[in-house]
């Protein structure tokens, strides 16, 4: 009898246990299903990448692309400009192998109509007419005034400041200038090698002279001389670059 008792406390012990394992089972699939639905509902969360140090300010959108962004300096040296003034029109042939990037913004600023209705702002008596000053437009729209705050990298060259030359103005800072430009009216030896020569006058010198005899106060003419209108295209063959 008592090993019949012993037998069955031990079924009764074993059962149990059995029991206490099966609900510890239970309760650990209650809770993983209760983990994976909450995995499924709520993934987890990713560290943000870190900030690039040269990202773009936010609202900032990148430069559009203007029609002499990819051309070689064989190409542009192919390209000459047409300045239509009010005292007759100005051909300048591009010299893009010796300042390829101070013709490139020429050729752009001129292909986009940037120097329409601008004036020639500022005359040297014997020595420079200067134009390209956006600000003399008579209108300023905002993305243009943006567009001419663009920096040109500074090109001097072996290219020498004779008369007839087109330069590229610059304050005194280095790698300032935008998209004011200079046609010398006479040779200027001092400049060679300083200033970023990127193209000649082939036609309308003495438009450049007439401009430059006006009745000046200063340095600022009396009655500025307007560009109406600026135009690309290739050049003919009397407007090639000379050899």
């Amino acid at each position: 009898m008592r090993t019949a008792g012993l037998f069955i406390n031990a079924l009764l012990l074993a059962a149990a246990c059995i029991g206490a394992a099966a609900h510890a089972q239970e309760q650990k699939t209650e809770a993983q299903t209760r983990q994976d639905a909450q995995t499924k509902q709520e993934p987890p969360k990713q560290e943000a990448a870190p900030a690039k140090k040269n990202a773009r300010p936010e609202g900032e959108q990148a430069a559009p692309a203007e029609p002499f962004d990819h051309a070689t300096p064989a190409e542009m040296s192919a390209q000459c400009v047409t300045l239509d003034t009010e005292a007759g029109a100005i051909v300048v042939e591009m010299l893009a192998e010796a300042a390829p990037e101070s013709a490139r913004n020429f050729l752009n600023l001129a292909a986009e109509g940037a120097f329409d209705t601008t004036t020639f702002s500022r005359v040297v008596k014997d020595f420079v007419v200067q134009g390209g000053n956006i600000t003399t437009r008579e209108t300023v729209p905002p993305e243009l005034l943006r567009r001419a705050s663009r920096k040109v990298p500074d090109e001097p060259n072996a290219v020498k400041h004779l008369r007839g030359v087109v330069s590229l103005a610059r304050p005194s800072e280095p790698n300032a200038a935008t998209t004011h430009f200079f046609i010398l009216l006479n040779d200027a030896p001092h400049l060679d090698g300083t200033f970023a020569a990127f193209g000649r006058v082939t036609s309308g010198m003495d438009v450049v002279d007439k401009i430059a005899a006006g009745e000046l106060d200063g340095e600022k003419p009396r009655h500025p001389v307007r560009v109406s209108r600026a135009t690309v295209a290739k050049c003919r063959p009397q407007e090639r670059p000379k050899q």
